[in-house]
């Protein structure tokens, strides 16, 4: 059977959902602890958690954090609800929360439409995992709401061949890339040190701007054979622990990106500033479980993706880079912008990972074909292609989260800040530290803005 489109999708699902309302409301059972009276925003809420947590029995990569109480997530694992369970559970909260009417203020407003975002991907999950087949487009429509461009070969060779022009040497661009990073390689016994410093410089450069949660912090550990480069694990707190993967080569480059994704501004600042206005200041408890197929993820990535250029804006990064972390590493501090100057060629190329996982997923071409195209247009190293492969495998459409998330979320700053640099702060806090989600950053709806 051919997958549904988007819009046959939604009209699918409620059509379940008007037929199976009244049984399912009436056979919720503890995770929803059903009353004659309608359920407030704060029970549907712990009952999202739940379902979550339910998800995460079926679906390893699922459950991305979870800091709220131990147990319910005992009464959970005791239950052992089925994914076809999870999925009417849900679609019995969704239609919960079209009864809502009465709302005061812009944050219940955005919370409201944040458990419904956040539901229906969940929904899209279980049918997936009980056999619905999604093209690459309508999975990240469903699961992280939005689609990204769709860019063909002519973008990315155009792109190529100024970088033919810019790197030294003849030959193809792709062995010549290869040479011309080898340069930058962060010698592994300095790899700490480098590593230490960025996230020094991202955190100062962070509190400038930002008030963060006091007593927050996070340890980095050093890890191989994973399908990622580095990976935040939020503990609940205001602490993560941050992993870095050793398996490749890391470049000079990556010190200030790691440190900013995963660290500050990044996905731990956002996970602090969410636990400490929504969940501990406002008692939100769908904010204490992070569900990692679902469009809080575009957020997420987007907004670390984003905060490198918010906490190093222009030549701010090739400065400190060339000052403090090429001499840290060793490397010559001289060619520090040349280094940035194919680099941000390279990154123009960003696309093409989701060109690659679009013709992948979707069947149009095989794995081996998919590690070409990343090696030819993303100038991806085979061994790094491949494990490009690996991560596509295991987490699909989600590399949408990266590029387009911090398109938009770019995009959304600049709307509201301008060229200010304050007031763009001021904006990247606040998306921080609000039920924001990817349909709200280019809507003109002011729930959503």
């Amino acid at each position: 059977m051919q997958a549904p489109s988007p819009s046959t999708f939604v009209t699918m699902r409620m059509g379940i959902l008007g037929r199976w309302s009244v049984a399912v409301v009436l056979s919720m059972g503890p995770l929803l602890g059903c009353s004659p009276s309608p359920p407030s925003m704060n029970a549907i809420a712990e009952s999202y958690v739940k379902l979550v947590l339910a998800m995460g029995a079926h679906d390893a990569d699922y459950v991305d954090a979870y800091y709220g109480p131990p147990e319910w997530r005992s009464a959970v694992e005791e239950e052992g609800l089925s994914i076809d369970g999870i999925r009417e559970r849900a679609l019995a909260l969704v239609e919960q929360l079209d009864a809502f009417s009465d709302l005061s203020g812009e944050m219940e407003r955005l919370r409201h439409h944040y458990l419904q975002r956040q539901l229906e991907p969940l929904i899209a999950r279980a049918e997936m995992l009980l056999g619905t087949r999604l093209s690459f487009d309508q999975e990240s429509a469903a699961l992280y709401d939005a689609v990204a461009p769709e860019l063909g070969e002519a973008h990315f060779q155009n792109v190529l061949t100024r970088l033919d022009r810019a790197l030294p040497g003849s030959g193809a661009v792709q062995t010549r890339y290869e040479r011309f990073r080898a340069r930058f390689v962060i010698p592994p016994a300095r790899l700490d040190t480098v590593f230490r410093a960025a996230i020094a410089e991202c955190r100062a450069r962070t509190e400038r701007w930002l008030t963060l949660p006091t007593g927050e912090a996070f340890t980095v550990e050093y890890v191989t054979d994973k399908s990622w480069s580095g990976y935040n694990w939020y503990q609940g707190n205001f602490t993560s622990l941050i992993q870095v993967n050793t398996d490749l080569p890391i470049y000079a480059d990556r010190a200030i990106d790691l440190a900013c994704h995963e660290g500050y501004p990044g996905h731990h600042t956002y996970n602090a500033l969410l636990e400490k206005h929504l969940v501990r200041d406002r008692g939100w408890m769908e904010y204490s479980v992070y569900a990692l197929f679902s469009p809080q993820s575009l957020i997420a990535e987007g907004s670390a993706n984003h905060g490198i250029r918010m906490a190093f804006p222009g030549e701010e990064r090739v400065a400190f880079e060339r000052d403090a972390l090429f001499p840290l590493a060793g490397l010559d501090p001289s060619r520090a912008g040349a280094y940035y100057e194919v680099q941000g060629l390279v990154e123009e190329l960003s696309y093409a990972g989701n060109e690659a996982a679009r013709q992948y997923l979707d069947g149009e071409i095989a794995a081996d074909s998919a590690a070409q195209w990343l090696e030819t247009y993303a100038l991806m190293a085979p061994a790094r292609a491949r494990q490009r492969i690996r991560f596509i495998d295991q987490y699909r459409s989600y590399v949408i989260n990266y590029n387009l998330g911090r398109d938009l979320v770019a995009q959304h700053v600049t709307s509201h800040a301008g060229a200010s640099r304050e007031r763009a702060w001021r904006e990247f806090g606040r998306l921080l530290s609000s039920p924001r989600l990817p349909s709200g950053l280019t809507s003109a709806d002011p729930v959503n803005r």
